[in-house]
């Protein structure tokens, strides 16, 4: 025992206790030297390498090991290790905590000096000590410290310490390693400009108090996809007022990245400005071109509604950094032996970053990792460096993987670990299983889903019953079964949330063993579910329900068509046709009812690609089609829900996981009611069911597309739904289905809320045991804030992997002429949708080195007038519509506008478009 301490404390209840700490060193701590005869036997865990690979070093000759200091430890090698590297070896280190080693803290020294000192005791003894283990070796231990004083008092004693980056310059068999040398301080790294472009970020003492005084706000900074110089903080907190925070320029976005946790100030009333209608893409060049960006910020400051006015604001310190590593391209500088380039990230809400690397020719054209370092106030972008080639853009698999990266996408094959909670095969129903479970097999069980579907989460069935009401049930495949509370297959399944479906690829939630195979509700097969049943009358009125654990055998897999099919075949009477007809039927009752009530039915387009067999390039792209049976499926899919939601309420008030809704703020609708109001038209938005009802009246017989196009619209205007827990919030209602309580019961195998949902269940009917996390809503609310950043995830890959696929059809279809509507105007553009190809789209109206057309934008209406032609929302046009592969970073479906002809804008039908692959080609010449 070193020494210990005895004290007296007061509790609450007014008595005293005596509490005595003592404080031990250890002595059976080994060096990690294998064969080490002074260590014997002290050694556990990892050990060192025998004989350190040889890094080829210039400054040390001789094998050694390293020792980083806690900083290098942080901000060099955990970016940058990968095994085989300088890195490599230091993580095999340990340091000793024996009494050799422990050092006091000194009075008047501060804990970072203590600490320091500490980690060069250890380096000295580990030298003595392996001089006496192998003196003719001459093994080492480097000291790798960025303190300058740290590293000075090391050399003082005899310690060989360098700094990272003299260690990894002297590494002359791997000079790539320079270029994953992240940089060492802001201010070090300034560009050579004496210009200030930013003001100084407030240390976080003042931001703590300015925000506790209310001077300062915090909040989240999301900056826009549309426009690089402007974003919104979405303040954290109760207060409605003042909840969302325009910034507008790039002294008031103040070197903030997307996603940061910021500080920020609220201008003056008269300096408030309203969200801009400009599209502005940060394409500048190399060179920081401010004069050409401040006249950009100009454009963004034009006479606009006072009503439209917002809060404005500028950030005046970051709380906490939320950077990752980014995917993207580099854009190699024009000048000659640069090692300075622009990485342009394929988020466009993040800015370009500024790398040094020598790899440059290597790495053009390909998608690489970068990540930022620090971002200095005199640099019009921030400083990063280079962490991974990924592959060539284009790639299927490489674009892929950049798009699960971009969107933390959990993409890893299922660990050993995980597997290894499988079921072991060949895996059969048992006696076991079926305690508390009823065997439903006789039933006349179906499935219907989309073409293809392998992971077939539910199944239904309806019959007549003796007392002439209809038995109607949904099975739902019995995942929680499988997946037991805490092993490493849940605590997989919790991480990833749900499953992602790209366009040619599945993203399992699960492995495949239990998505595909034993959780599947495949045809002709016993398998383990969990099953909602409902006694009806002819009404659709539910008279009884039921909730039960059940073994199934689907009689049919049926895919939409098939079971559409077979409801409308008048020589087709058998058990299933007669069974999805009765459901079909009070599907439509339900649906009628539902929509009576509020619900409201919105349109998205979405597309299918039809893929090429050997090539698996998409050859057609259509608008999804909707059935009867996509109706039916979805009105018992939701019954279910709704109905599950009401029990597991019942028995757990305070921590049943739902999904809830939130009603949009009346601005939300102001674009459908300004966009209905210039077809002469009016949308009501006070309630849900004032809105379903004006959008069903809102039709016009001279344009049949208009009240879909309404729809498409109007979800734009929708809050995202989201997963809560019971006792932490008091508003459950779902706004668009017009249900007081909701949540997801039907989809299992693809959504981990489905899962703790089954188990609920399972505890509330007695057919399963609870356990801790089941019933603790703080551990409920943390995993919903999961589950919502993964299903918002999974859903914008699910977009990006479509509009990959849309390029790669175009790139073989060639440029192609479409009919399109315009969904919104802007002030320099309008948006289009393609219903053909459910394809959405941008036409600009001003081009670099081309005239400027005269455009005057009017928010009101809303209009767009170029030159003499006027352009409102919901206005038929005709587009071209290409590839444009000139920007390698950002490849693009580029649209131009056909019709109507306006000089100088409008691209005749029938000349040959611009070669969009110009500025790729001009590049070239001047390389050659």
């Amino acid at each position: 025992m070193l020494k210990s301490k005895t004290f007296l404390k007061k509790t609450r209840a007014g008595g005293v206790m005596k509490i005595v700490r003592e404080h031990y060193l250890r002595d059976d701590i080994g060096c990690g030297a294998p064969g080490c005869a002074a260590c014997g036997s002290a050694h556990e865990g990892p050990v060192l390498e025998p004989q350190p690979l040889d890094p080829a070093s210039s400054l040390c000759p001789w094998p050694h090991y390293l020792l980083p200091d806690t900083n290098v430890l942080l901000h060099q090698i955990l970016r940058v290790w990968r095994p085989g590297t300088w890195a490599s070896v230091a993580s095999s280190l340990r340091l000793p905590g024996s009494l050799e080693t422990y050092v006091e803290q000194e009075q008047g020294e501060n804990a970072n000096d203590r600490n320091d000192r500490a980690i060069r005791v250890a380096a000295k003894w580990y030298n003595e000590h392996l001089k006496k283990m192998s003196a003719e070796n001459h093994l080492q231990v480097i000291f790798i410290t960025n303190d300058k004083k740290n590293k000075e008092k090391a050399i003082e004693e005899g310690i060989p310490a360098f700094t990272c980056e003299e260690y990894v310059k002297s590494l002359t068999a791997n000079p790539e390693l320079i270029d994953r040398l992240a940089c060492l301080s802001e201010e070090g790294n300034e560009i050579e400009s004496g210009r200030i472009i930013f003001s100084e970020h407030l240390p976080l003492s003042k931001l703590q108090q300015g925000i506790k005084s209310g001077t300062y706000l915090q909040g989240t900074f999301r900056a826009s996809r549309e426009n690089y110089l402007e974003a919104t903080v979405w303040v954290h907190g109760d207060d409605e007022e003042n909840k969302e925070i325009i910034l507008q320029g790039l002294k008031h976005l103040n070197r903030a990245v997307h996603e940061d946790i910021v500080a920020v100030e609220l201008l003056p009333k008269n300096q408030w400005v309203a969200p801009s209608s400009v599209v502005l893409h940060d394409e500048g060049q190399n060179e920081d071109d401010l004069e050409k960006e401040e006249e950009r910020e100009r454009i963004l400051k034009t006479a606009v509604n006072e009503k439209m006015l917002k809060p404005t604001g500028r950030v005046v310190g970051i709380i906490k950094r939320n950077w990752r590593p980014y995917c993207g391209m580099l854009s190699k500088s024009d000048i000659k032996e640069s090692r300075r380039h622009l990485f342009t990230p394929a988020d466009k809400r993040i800015p370009r970053i500024r790398i040094e690397t020598r790899q440059a020719s290597t790495l053009e054209g390909r998608r690489i990792i970068v990540a930022i370092d620090g971002w200095p106030r005199n640099s019009r972008y921030p400083n990063g460096h280079f962490v991974k080639n990924l592959g060539e853009v284009g790639d299927k698999e490489t674009e892929t993987e950049v798009l699960l990266l971009e969107h933390d996408v959990p993409h890893q094959p299922f660990s050993q670990a995980v597997l290894s909670f499988l079921p072991k095969m060949p895996w059969s129903i048992t006696e076991k299983d079926m305690k508390n479970r009823e065997d439903l097999r006789h039933l006349c069980v179906c499935s219907v889903d989309p073409p293809g579907c392998t992971d077939i989460d539910d199944a239904l069935h309806c019959r007549e019953l003796e007392n002439g009401n209809l038995e109607v049930g949904v099975h739902i495949a019995d995942v929680s079964h499988f997946i037991r509370p805490g092993n490493a297959l849940d605590q997989e399944s919790a991480r990833r949330g749900t499953t992602v479906y790209l366009c040619e690829k599945r993203i399992d939630m699960v492995p495949e063993l239990l998505s595909s195979n034993l959780c599947s509700l495949r045809c002709n097969v016993d398998r383990l579910a969990f099953s909602c049943i409902w006694e009806m009358n002819h009404n659709a009125e539910i008279l009884k329900v039921r909730f039960t654990k059940s073994a199934i055998n689907s009689k049919a897999s049926l895919t939409y068509a098939e079971a559409q099919m077979r409801i409308d075949s008048t020589a087709m009477n058998d058990d299933i046709t007669t069974s999805l007809r009765g459901l079909n039927k009070l599907a439509k009752i339900l649906k009628k009812r539902r929509i009576e009530k509020g619900a409201l039915t919105l349109s998205s387009p979405e597309v299918r690609f039809h893929m090429d067999s050997e090539t698996h390039d998409p050859i057609d792209l259509q608008t999804k089609e909707l059935r009867e049976t996509n109706s039916m499926v979805e009105e018992f899919m939701l019954l279910a829900n709704i109905s599950v939601a009401k029990k597991i309420h019942e028995e757990f008030s305070e921590h049943a996981l739902l999904r809830k809704h939130p009603a949009p703020p009346p601005s939300n609708y102001e674009i459908l009611v300004k966009a209905a109001k210039s077809k002469n038209l009016e949308i009501k938005t006070d309630t849900a069911k004032s809105l379903a009802d004006s959008l069903d009246r809102a039709d016009s017989p001279t344009f049949p597309y208009l009240n879909t196009l309404l729809r498409i619209l109007a979800t734009r205007c929708m809050m995202q739904a989201v997963y809560f827990c019971s006792g932490m919030d008091n508003d459950f209602h779902h706004y668009g289905l017009a249900s007081p309580i909701y949540t997801h019961f039907t989809s299992p195998i693809r959504r981990y809320a489905d899962i703790i949902v089954h188990r609920l269940l399972a505890v509330a009917i007695g057919a399963d045991c609870t356990y801790p996390e089941l019933t603790d809503k703080h551990k409920l609310a943390d995993l919903c804030k999961n589950l919502n950043f993964r299903h918002k995830m999974a859903q914008y890959a699910q977009r990006a992997s479509v509009a990959f696929h849309t390029q790669l059809f175009f790139k073989s279809k060639g440029i192609v002429s479409e009919e399109a509507y315009i969904l919104f105007v802007r002030k320099n553009a309008i948006v289009v949708l393609i219903p053909k190809y459910g394809l959405e789209g941008t036409v600009f109206f001003e081009e670099k080195d081309k005239p400027k057309p005269r455009l005057i934008y009017d928010d009101e209406i809303p209009s767009l007038k170029i030159e003499d032609t006027v352009f409102h929302i919901f206005d038929k046009v005709k587009v071209k519509i290409m590839l444009d592969s000139s920007n390698l970073q950002h490849q693009k479906i580029r649209m131009s506008l056909v019709e109507p002809q306006i000089p100088g804008i409008s691209i005749p039908v029938d000349t040959p478009n611009m070669d969009i692959n110009e500025p790729e080609r001009k590049k070239k010449r001047r390389e050659k």
